[in-house]
């Protein structure tokens, strides 16, 4: 198996890096958002610029052009031209969660839908879906306008799956990797396979930029999943245990369901279909995460696909590319935020 970068500070260094050897083409991705959600109606220009301006490291982004730049694409503005697509997809999919799980805090500030109310942003959501599904059309390559319109759906399906299963304190971890696998690695996955095909690569080499992407992006999440029970909300930039206030069964509480003794179970599972959780709930439960180790556990599953990712990587020649992608899989496991 390939190394994991341990240290945080090279994980954020790969970031960086990999910001670098794009030169100023973020810059353009984010020019080029803007310049799309132009709208005479002003509400939409609002929202969209204040959703869009409240942060984020557009690390999809930076792997669809990581990713075309790798299979050597060097020539033309395909690439941030769809790196602004996945952006949209993106950042609509958000758009459309905080108001599902009546989110208030997301990056550090306050969600559309804590300010604008629960209509604007899911009508504004859609609106960057369209604008975004434009510009696919524009760029006119067939295979790439099906992989991200599957990838939507995609989402979609995993965001309902995860509605379905909402309080199921017994979630076998498998139907757990199903969820996060549509809801957020399948966006990770479609970023690299679109930089792929951008570069006209061959069919494997398509094939193992899609599985660095996925595994990159299920161990983002795993990471994001753990960090909802110990990070701080100054630090995470959302609200620490949301899950667990909104009864999602993530992975430290299945690791947990899978230690615990049969009181244990049934306390968890009478706890995750309670109507309302309370703090002393939420105590209650980061001392049996504390207790069988579950966070250094569901870390050790992310590590996994961190290697995975590492790995998939190695049908390519050696270049400062594929150096620092691979690099970029500790980012996922190492960030605090």
């Amino acid at each position: 198996m390939g190394s994991v970068i341990p240290l945080k500070k090279s994980a954020n260094s790969a970031y960086f890096d990999l910001k670098n050897i794009l030169n100023s083409k973020l810059d353009s991705v984010e020019r080029l958002i803007h310049s799309k959600l132009e709208s005479e109606v002003e509400l939409i220009k609002e929202m969209s610029d204040y959703h869009l301006g409240s942060g984020g490291k557009r690390i999809r982004a930076l792997l669809t052009m990581g990713a075309a730049k790798l299979g050597g694409y060097s020539h033309g503005s395909r690439d941030v031209n769809l790196a602004a697509c996945v952006e949209l997809i993106h950042s609509a999919t958000l758009l459309h969660d905080d108001v599902i799980d009546e989110s208030k805090v997301r990056r550090g500030t306050k969600t559309a839908n804590s300010i604008w109310g629960n209509q604007s942003p899911i009508l504004v959501g859609d609106y960057l879906l369209s604008r975004c599904f434009e510009m696919m059309v524009e760029d006119g390559n067939l295979e790439i306008l099906k992989l991200l319109s599957s990838t939507s759906s995609k989402i979609a399906q995993g965001e309902v799956l995860q509605l379905t299963c909402k309080g199921e304190a017994d979630l076998l971890e498998e139907n757990y990797i199903k969820i996060i696998s549509l809801k957020t690695a399948a966006l990770f996955s479609a970023a690299t396979r679109v930089g792929a095909c951008i570069a006209g690569l061959d069919k494997k080499k398509k094939e193992a930029l899609e599985s660095y992407g996925k595994n990159i992006g299920l161990a983002f999440q795993i990471a994001d999943d753990a960090l909802d029970y110990f990070s701080k909300e100054k630090i995470f930039g959302k609200e620490i245990g949301k899950d667990f206030f909104e009864s999602k069964v993530t992975l430290p509480i299945i690791i947990v369901f899978q230690k615990a003794n049969p009181i244990e179970r049934t306390f968890l599972k009478t706890l995750f279909k309670k109507n309302v959780r309370q703090k002393e709930d939420f105590n209650s439960v980061l001392k049996l995460i504390k207790k069988y180790n579950a966070l250094e556990l569901t870390f050790k599953r992310a590590e996994y696909f961190v290697n995975v990712s590492y790995d998939a990587l190695g049908i390519f020649e050696n270049c400062e590319e594929k150096r620092v992608l691979q690099n970029l899989t500790g980012f996922s496991l190492n960030r605090s935020y």
